[in-house]
């Protein structure tokens, strides 16, 4: 049965490279060090707002009614996928806020989902910070 493959060591949290491809069909293994790729990288959450966000066509206005979460929430998603994957500025951090670092950038979206579920009180304020405790790199 075939597996999504991680991208971070769950020991330090650094990348993880795969060091060997095998052809189900003919048996070819290659083996060296090969990358993830940028979509490789990314959360699950990440990849489900990816996935929804071209469903859409791009539609912010869309993706909120998909989603179920305000306009400003829907963009600093986006805006956090566009982070995670390389692809946006540092100057791209909403008013107010600093740019993300690389580490906070992969956890945004989970923290937001963490903090809009404790705001419609689908889980409880302990909860929710041993949620966040759990995905590191507070400050």
């Amino acid at each position: 049965m075939a597996r999504d493959v991680i991208s971070t060591c769950p020991v330090c949290e650094s990348e993880l490279a795969i060091t060997r491809l095998h052809c189900r069909s003919c048996g070819t293994a290659l083996e060296g060090e090969f990358g993830v790729g940028r979509f490789g990288r990314l959360s699950r959450e990440q990849l489900s707002l990816l996935e929804s966000f071209l469903r859409s066509r791009g539609n912010l206005k869309e993706l909120e009614r998909e989603l179920g979460i305000s306009y400003p929430t829907v963009r600093g998603r986006v805006e956090a996928l566009l982070r995670a994957l390389g692809l946006g500025d540092e100057t791209d951090a909403p008013d107010g806020e600093e740019p993300l670092d690389e580490p906070h950038a992969d956890n945004s979206a989970e923290r937001r989902s963490i903090l809009e579920r404790l705001a419609k009180r689908d889980i409880s304020a302990d909860e929710a910070a041993e949620a966040l405790r759990a995905l590191g790199g507070t400050d």
